[in-house]
């Protein structure tokens, strides 16, 4: 992730360039990224990692990668693997400096033997369901446990013994002793540790007491001396509980700081509800292209830098707002438009057969690579008798503006001849099964000696050395820009569930015929098929039987038919 010379300002930046001024922090700028192993990332880790990691390049400083694996019930390897393929991915480099929150439980332990000792936590034994009734409301302050004034001897020995395992899960917690009337829920005596017997993926079953986040986070970012904790929004009413553990603690204390988290139109970004969108098979995997995370939009052909681009046009605020979707998909269209080879492939077949080109003759063409760069150079086609062209750049009966292929009609076929249609043939059912058409010899490399003008031009590929291949369209995951927003009318919300607005359409496949040149293209290869949009080789592309995924389409579709609907309504 290469540093720019010019970067917008915001918030962050001014906050650090002014402790750097200061001499705060030594002048040091040391940020980390702290995910749970618990799913996927998203692209809204995106944003965090391009950040945190960002700040450090900028600075000089360092970025830290590290793990928050303190809930063994929901983590696995498997997402510790992913995550960091997907921060390599994404362009961070962390070096040797691989942490993971189970390296410090030890430590963490020690800290929460401390404030018991200064009479500033204490073993609880209500449940759940207790603790939840004794909170209060956000009108009326909470109630004090009745276990909160055990001596520091009992709660030194109980805690002991849950280390021991001596009781079951949720029999008992270790809690902070703050203050049960404050207005931030945060403050009301937060658990710090709960009882999980459960195996953990690094420290097998040393451990049966976690540490809840709260109490992690702090301590994980003093240990490792991290000087700017960026954190998201939801963290904001966090953050006087992460100054009162390190204050209490008297340890080193980093300075936490929130920014807007990044939320996406048409799809949703709860860990929790897109593992259930793979569990329930609504999508074929974590990677699958239809998801916002991370390893769905590298199988969906989007490349780091075009990622990157789009967390810089979105900025770092303060404000939590849904960003439209088209902005990302613009800056992968941006991005690839300048590093994609064009290719010609025809997605829904229909024969066009050439009656004045002799039958077994191929003429090979010349054909641009990519017109944004030059040294791209080109590649030769092979053309025939019988060609594919589009079903939809035909029309027996067009209306007046159809101005592709119709009888009687002319058109550019791309880098070939001006073809003109003389007729059809059809089934028994009247389907129309092929095309005939004469070529102009003399309109080689598309353009006529008499000067005469065609108003449009199709692609196509040679029917005798046409390559097959699986092709997956993919649309937005769901029909509506906000699909877990509950519905205002009480009838509709008893129900709801976001689940009602997956979009039936997001996937469609297709068999399509290509130019040789994509015979040998290999997986993650990404193209621009001309007229069609951008396309990329799909993991599951085995010699012979490729496999293509529509990263995004050459324009922005969705707009277009809004635009449409809503001048329809006016």
């Amino acid at each position: 992730m290469a540093e720019t010379e010019t970067k917008p300002v915001h918030f962050i930046r001014q906050i650090i360039a002014e402790d750097n001024q200061s001499g705060k922090f030594g002048g040091s700028v040391r940020t980390r990224f702290p995910p749970e192993p618990n799913g996927y990332l998203h692209i809204g880790h995106a944003k965090s990692i391009h950040l945190n990691y960002g700040m450090a390049v900028e600075h000089g400083g360092q970025f830290h990668m590290r793990f928050d694996d303190t809930n063994p019930s929901k983590e696995e390897q498997e997402y510790v693997d992913s995550i960091l393929r997907d921060v390599k991915w994404v362009g961070a480099d962390w070096g040797d400096r691989l942490f993971f929150a189970s390296d410090y439980f030890e430590q963490m332990y020690a800290y929460a033997e401390q404030l018991i000792q200064k009479g500033k936590a204490f073993v609880c034994d209500l449940n759940a369901e207790q603790m939840r009734e004794h909170r209060g409301t956000l009108t009326e302050p909470g109630r004090d446990s009745p276990f909160r004034e055990r001596s520091v001897e009992e709660n030194l020995d109980l805690f002991r013994r849950m280390r021991a395992g001596e009781f079951p899960d949720g029999a008992r917690t270790l809690r902070a002793k703050i203050d049960m009337a404050s207005p931030n829920f945060n403050l009301r005596d937060p658990v710090l540790y709960r009882i999980i017997h459960a195996h953990h993926h690094r420290q097998g079953d040393k451990w049966c007491i976690y540490p809840m986040y709260d109490w992690a986070h702090g301590i994980e970012d003093s240990i490792e001396r991290i000087t700017h904790s960026l954190c998201t929004l939801e963290f904001e009413n966090h953050r006087p509980l992460y100054d009162w553990f390190l204050d209490q603690l008297g340890v080193y204390h980093p300075q936490q700081i929130e920014f807007s988290r990044l939320n996406l139109t048409y799809t949703v970004m709860s860990k929790r509800k897109l593992l259930e969108l793979v569990q329930g098979k609504h999508v074929r995997g974590w990677d699958d292209p239809r998801m916002p995370t991370l390893s769905g939009l590298r199988r969906r052909g989007c490349t780091p830098e075009a990622l990157r681009a789009f967390c810089e046009d979105v900025g770092v605020t303060k404000f939590d707002a849904s960003i439209d979707v088209g902005r990302l998909e613009n800056a992968m269209r941006d991005d690839l438009n300048r590093r994609s080879p064009r290719r010609l492939a025809v997605l829904r077949p229909l024969k066009l057969i050439i009656e004045n080109f002799p039958e077994g003759q191929v003429e090979m063409l010349d054909a641009v690579n990519n017109p944004e760069d030059p040294s791209a150079g080109s590649r030769q086609m092979p053309f025939s008798r019988e060609l594919y062209i589009e079903q939809d750049d035909f029309m027996e009966n067009p209306p007046k503006k159809f101005f592709r292929l119709a009888p009687g009609q002319e058109v550019r076929l791309r880098f070939a001849f001006f073809v003109k249609c003389t007729g059809v043939e059809k089934d028994a059912a009247g389907n129309i099964t092929a095309v005939r058409a004469t070529y102009d010899p003399a309109t080689r490399g598309g353009e006529s000696p008499d000067g005469r003008k065609v108003k449009a031009t199709i692609h196509w590929v040679s029917a005798a050395h046409a390559v097959d291949a699986e092709v997956r369209l993919f649309d937005r995951l769901f029909n509506v820009a906000e699909p877990d927003r509950t519905p205002k009318d009480p009838k509709l919300a008893a129900t709801f569930n976001y689940k009602q607005n997956l979009n039936p359409n997001s996937l469609e496949v297709l068999r399509a015929k290509m130019e040789p040149a994509l015979g040998a293209a290999q997986a993650d290869e990404r193209f621009q098929f001309e007229r069609l949009g951008y396309f990329c080789v799909d993991a599951d592309t085995k010699p012979g039987a490729p496999v293509f995924n529509r990263t995004v389409t050459l324009k922005d579709t969705w707009a277009k038919e809004q635009a449409k609907d809503s001048k329809g309504a006016s």
